[in-house]
């Protein structure tokens, strides 16, 4: 099977900085994995990608080399991103159908330039006809949300790259605010933490699992004490640290104010019919980020309106595009259009 016959059906992706997802049209979500490559230096052929390439994440030699193509929501290296689409969807078709049409969701605060990217490297794919679709839109559609409706509805999805606020309605988004602070952003806070409190060095997958087992946005019930293991910086060997929840919420303060700060100014530029609407039906959560420990809580306390999280909010977004697949004439009005010059 040649690359052009790739697209057999229509397809639904969310091209995410940390994981990708794929949906086929009559089949479901098909893939989940890690939006992660590992290539030979010299060549640049793929090795692996996905759960295969995480796991050699940190421990490569010379020769390979495992990096992440999507950074901040964006592809950060076209060809490999576009050699990393190409494999996943082939791994998920089952080729049945010619017609090759694909919805992407990507960032709604991306550039001109970098929607032609993700427009391209689908396109060199295989792809014949390319639709991108705002993030935040296709997670509203994913929870069940009517967009359609005249009715405001506000969405804070939370990945890896980027955190996307949008009040929508009328198929459309009536403010937004995107911001490159996430779960990526997170991770570094909670290495750049070590390095400064205990000289201890420690990779992106180590920051990762302390921020899904003991990271918070509020106070927990009962605060955890983990040992973190890493390499001193000073002596340079093998070194545990005994850690607290409390270090960890601290050191993720930071940028946990910024998202709330976002989601504040979000709100001082909702027209007032659409507050009200707001206040009555709450705000929705999804992406990654919202299963961070009382994020919920912290942005109830803080905008005193109802806050609630997505059921599988992880699938949110590719659900959404599914959907958007499946009655495709039904949400022809909440793509992304490009902009004439």
């Amino acid at each position: 099977m040649g690359f052009f016959n790739i697209f057999s059906t229509d397809v639904a992706m969310d091209l995410g900085t940390a994981n990708t997802l794929i949906y086929v049209k009559g089949r479901g979500i098909v893939l989940n994995e890690p939006s992660i490559v590992a290539f030979d230096r010299n060549t640049k052929r793929i090795i692996a990608l996905g759960n295969k390439a995480k796991e050699m994440q940190g421990r490569e030699h010379r020769e390979i080399r495992v990096s992440r193509p999507m950074r901040d929501g964006v592809i950060a290296d076209f060809e490999i991103a576009e050699g990393m689409i190409r494999a996943f969807i082939k791994r998920s078709s089952s080729g049945a159908l010619s017609n090759r049409r694909i919805v992407i969701a990507i960032p709604s605060g991306v550039t001109e330039v970098e929607k032609r990217a993700v427009r391209d490297s689908a396109e060199h794919a295989g792809a014949k006809e390319v639709h991108l679709v705002a993030e935040p839109m296709a997670a509203a559609i994913g929870v069940g949300i009517e967009v359609e409706a005249p009715v405001g509805n506000m969405i804070i999805d939370i990945g890896g790259g980027t955190t996307e606020i949008a009040v929508i309605a009328l198929s459309g988004i009536v403010n937004e605010e995107s911001i490159r602070i996430a779960g990526d952003e997170m991770n570094n806070a909670i290495m750049q933490f070590f390095k400064k409190n205990y000289n201890l060095l420690i990779g992106e997958r180590t920051a990762e699992s302390i921020k899904c087992e003991v990271g918070s946005a509020v106070p927990l019930k009962e605060e955890i004490t983990i040992q973190v293991k890493g390499r001193d910086l000073i002596g340079g060997i093998p070194k545990t640290a005994e850690v607290s929840s409390v270090e960890i919420r601290e050191a993720l303060n930071e940028n946990i104010v910024q998202i709330v700060d976002a989601v504040k100014q979000t709100l001082e530029r909702t027209p007032p019919e659409l507050s009200a609407d707001i206040l009555d039906r709450g705000v929705m959560l999804t992406g990654g980020g919202a299963l961070l420990k009382g994020l919920d809580e912290r942005i109830r306390m803080e905008t005193n309106l109802p806050v609630h999280i997505a059921e599988d909010p992880l699938t949110a977004v590719v659900r959404g595009a599914g959907k958007i697949i499946d009655n495709f004439n039904k949400y022809s009005k909440v793509f992304i259009r490009n902009r004439r010059y």
